[in-house]
């Protein structure tokens, strides 16, 4: 799997995509890891709009999911958020996404971070080739998941030497567990950032 860095502050922008139903403190290393590996200038931060393959589990609303991530993102400058997939109508397609931020961000060259849980999937994704033609790939190590299968996947989609691996830090914190912590009124400090902690607990998300 090839590795890259970018040349320059400002030569490469990571787009990372999720529900972010909340956005946790996982969300935002993987984030960290990705400027600090790759000397990336600034990650985006894109909460899904409507999931094209699958319901989002206990949706509180798009609205809601792009006001916690401006929450989790606010304390540091090197992240941004773009509501563009919530305003836009119809399925969150990535390649879409990514065609809408590069008309944005003129010369700027992306790189889209994932998990390679979804790297292996990435076949099966509306328009792939588009995908990893538009962006390089940043992808973060998973348990049970080998960078051979990783590997595999790009070569099939003509993206060899436009992928690296990230090492991750583990976290035992997934959204899902968030969720179920809020609902059943238990405490998110320390599981997500302080702010998104505050706002689930004062609004009565997932209770």
């Amino acid at each position: 799997m090839a590795k890259f860095v970018a040349d320059a502050p400002g030569a490469g922008i990571g787009v990372l995509g999720s529900a972010f139903n909340p956005p946790h403190l996982g969300h935002l290393a993987l984030a960290q890891e990705a400027l600090w590996q790759l000397g990336l200038a600034e990650v985006i931060l894109v909460p899904t709009g409507v999931a094209p393959h699958k319901r989002i589990a206990d949706d509180p609303g798009k609205e809601l999911r792009v006001t916690m991530t401006r929450l989790a993102a606010a304390d540091d400058p090197r992240f941004s958020v773009s509501a563009l997939e919530v305003e836009r109508e119809g399925p969150s397609y990535t390649y879409e996404t990514l065609e809408q931020l590069a008309e944005e961000r003129g010369e700027s060259d992306l790189v889209f971070v994932m998990g390679a849980d979804a790297a292996v999937g990435l076949e099966s994704w509306r328009e792939p080739e588009r995908v990893v033609g538009l962006a390089r790939l940043a992808v973060a190590r998973r348990s049970g998941i080998s960078d051979a299968e990783v590997a595999a996947v790009m070569r099939s989609l003509g993206a060899e030497g436009r992928a690296t691996m990230l090492e991750m830090p583990q976290f035992g914190v997934s959204s899902s567990a968030v969720r179920e912590r809020a609902a059943a009124g238990r405490p998110l400090r320390y599981l997500v950032p302080e702010p998104v902690a505050r706002f689930i607990e004062e609004k009565g998300i997932y209770a």
